[in-house]
Parts: C-alpha cells; structure tokens; sequence
C-alpha cells in the first residue's frame, strides 16, 4: 500500500447549491485530512460542508459542518489528522465531499489529505 499526499480539491462556487469536491476513484482511498475555508468578500458568509460515503444526499444526515459563519475576510482551518492515515476516510467511488456557500463566490474551499493505492 502507498501512502500519496495531495492537494485534493479546490474551488469557489458560483452559486449556493452544494457541489462535490472530492470523489474517489477505483482503488484509492481518499483520507481528508484538512479543510481550509476562506472569505474573499468584505462580509461575513455561512458554508455547509458535507460527506456521504456511498451517495449524493447533501443534507443535515451527512452535515459535517452546517451553516457556519466566517467572518469578512477571515479563514478557518478544520484539521483531520497528523499522519498519513489519520482523517476521514472516503472507500466508496460514489461517495462525496460536498460544499455549499450561503453567499454566491464569497468562499474559496481548499482540501488537503492522502490517497492509499494498492500495489
């Protein structure tokens, strides 16, 4: 088994319906190991932050973080893990890690961690 850190996702809805960011691929694992969430705007704005392991259901039943206010700005950085296996894991190719911004390009969402590949 491999242990490959990296840059999982970026980016910065135009909108406010929740979108994936991170899905697995056949024989990955994908572990998140960190979340940085920044306000480029000169207002404070909410963001939903989601995962469903073997699906698309971004609600409050897969909410890892809801409606969470960031100030004008500001960042915030969620940690998962110091190591290369420690984080949340993602092993199902239909499973997802969603976001969703309250305010239309205020949010730019960065996802950092480790892909396990056999062989």
């Amino acid at each position: 088994m491999a242990f490959i850190k990296e840059h999982l996702g970026q980016a910065r809805p135009a909108n406010t319906t929740a979108v994936s960011i991170v899905t697995p691929i056949n024989d990955q694992i994908v572990i998140i190991q960190q979340i940085i969430v920044c306000n480029t705007t000169g207002s404070a704005a909410t963001f939903r932050i989601f995962l469903d392991n073997d699906g698309t259901t971004y609600s409050e039943a897969t909410a890892l973080i809801y409606d969470y206010s960031l100030d004008a700005n500001d960042m915030i950085e969620f940690s998962f893990g110091q190591d290369s296996i420690s984080g949340l894991y993602m092993t199902n190719i239909a499973g997802n890690l969603a976001i969703r911004s309250g305010t239309a390009s205020a949010l730019t969402y960065t996802i950092n961690g480790t892909i396990m590949v056999s062989g």
